[in-house]
């Protein structure tokens, strides 16, 4: 027995030996996960130098990961730090401190904010009331430094430093365990020349965090205040319409369908840029029924502004990728079900996301069927999708062990192998008269560039030879010894 495993041991060591000689005749592509070669077939091309430092994509829906790349590199996030900022602000109107249609009177202070060049991007004017709504809009879309300061200010009744508080409190809360927030609108409190300092906290702090903490943050705002879209979803908005205060803005979000790397389906939600996080992006986009969200950091580098741009190509891509390769589709029928050997019935269909073309495979664990999924969940606070079920009733019989031979009798089991042996040693056979056919094309084709090769074979010839002769004795052989 001995001798006869070593004889096949021996035998496939040496044609796998043979195989890789000749070329490497079977290979593996890894294509399907790599960013810079699906972002070609995508239509979205990611140039060098502008793939993000760090990306994920989520199932907006169950907290499912699609798509991770450096997920928990520490990063400088810049204006994306607002998205808290907007989740606090809801989370207050949630509690009835105040609502959309509640005006926030700028004061000198607000106004002087707005006048810094290096942090301006909307005009304030002293003594006017200004809707929330209003400045939910001019945070989300020209990120507004002195509105987010302003809707910051009406949340934590103008306790600045109270507020960064708040932010790394629901920070943790969320389960965001990367994050650390030192400021509310993702510019240093040093930048603002002494108008917003909030006590206590490092003035030249910036705020960092990463992919998947933002793609929580994301998940939550979207579960908690889905009206978040309707400030983030449009390509150009007007703040203080037909008031002598009116702004026109054009999103940074150029992925938005009518900007200029439109892609369908996304309608929000923020980007963020500065010196230190370069070119940042959060994604939301909803195709059918499918909510995804997607986040995106450091593309390119400030000093090149193009990566505002870069970061969306990228985006798309990504997006692309995991509409492409994912389907979300019912997986198993409510009643019963048989899962790993169990009878088990179902409460109701379940759903759930799964690459195309494959089978899903499922967790039976305290009256609960979970998805097992490559990447697994974003967060441990968000629970993979799962439905409750029970066992059924009914038992296999467990027969003595003579009934089990008479019900598999040994001569069934012997065809079976036999059957099997067949089979392999059919493929070996066919191989080998493909590796005789291939070793007479290489010594033809010589013979015709060369005289001396007609008499001297090539190597590369007797190794195809030599590797024919061997598959076809391994095909014998399988017949006779196994």
């Amino acid at each position: 027995m001995f001798t006869h495993k070593l004889f096949w041991k021996t035998i496939t060591t040496f044609l796998l030996a043979a195989c890789i000689s000749l070329g490497n005749f079977v290979q593996i592509s890894y294509a399907e996960d790599d960013l810079m070669e699906f972002s070609k077939k995508s239509g979205y091309p990611i140039k060098e130098g502008y793939r993000p430092k760090a990306s994920i994509v989520i199932d907006a829906d169950s907290g499912q990961i699609l798509w991770e790349e450096q997920p928990d590199l520490s990063w400088n996030p810049a204006s994306i730090g607002k998205v808290m900022t907007m989740y606090l602000a809801f989370e207050a109107m949630e509690q009835g401190k105040f609502n959309l249609d509640t005006t926030v009177k700028a004061t000198e202070k607000d106004v002087s904010i707005s006048q810094i060049y290096a942090l301006s991007n909307n005009k304030i004017s002293l003594g006017v009331d200004y809707p929330v709504r209003d400045l939910f809009s001019m945070v989300a879309v020209p990120s507004s430094n002195v509105a987010t300061v302003m809707l910051a200010n009406l949340v934590s009744d103008n306790d600045e430093a109270g507020f960064i508080h708040k932010m790394n409190e629901k920070a943790a809360e969320l389960g965001m365990t990367n994050s650390t927030y030192y400021n509310s609108s993702g510019a240093q409190i040093s930048a603002f020349g002494g108008l917003y300092q909030p006590e206590g906290i490092d003035p030249e702090g910036d705020n960092k965090s990463t992919a998947r903490d933002l793609a929580i943050l994301t998940y939550n705002l979207l579960k908690k205040y889905p009206d978040v879209l309707q400030f983030t979803n449009k390509p150009v908005v007007t703040t203080m319409a037909d008031t002598p205060y009116e702004e026109t803005f054009e999103t940074y979000n150029y992925s938005l369908p009518g900007a200029k790397y439109g892609y369908e389906g996304v309608d929000g939600l923020k980007t963020g840029s500065s010196p230190t996080g370069g070119f940042n992006y959060i994604a939301t986009a909803k195709k059918g029924e499918t909510r995804l969200i997607e986040v995106v950091l450091g593309v390119g580098d400030w000093s090149d502004q193009e990566g505002e741009y870069e970061r969306h190509l990228a985006g798309n891509a990504i997006l692309d990728h995991a509409f492409s390769t994912y389907e979300y589709k019912k997986l198993l029928s409510k009643g019963l079900n048989t899962i790993d050997q169990k009878e088990i019935h179902l409460d109701k269909d379940f759903y759930g996301f799964v690459k195309k073309n494959s089978e899903p495979s499922f967790s039976l664990e305290n009256g609960q069927l979970t998805l097992n999924s490559e990447l697994g969940q974003v967060s441990p606070k968000i629970s993979a999708q799962s439905v409750n079920y029970q066992e059924s009733e009914k038992k296999a019989e467990k027969l003595p062990s003579s009934e089990v031979k008479k019900k598999q009798p040994l001569h069934t089991e012997v065809a079976k192998k036999s059957a099997r042996n067949y089979v392999l040693s059919s493929i070996l056979a066919g191989l080998g008269l493909l590796f005789l056919l291939f070793s007479k094309a290489f010594k033809k084709r010589n013979s015709d560039v060369s005289r001396r090769s007609r008499k001297t074979p090539t190597l590369t010839s007797r190794l195809l030879l030599t590797s024919g002769i061997l598959l076809l004795l391994s095909a014998v052989g399988t017949l006779i010894f196994l």
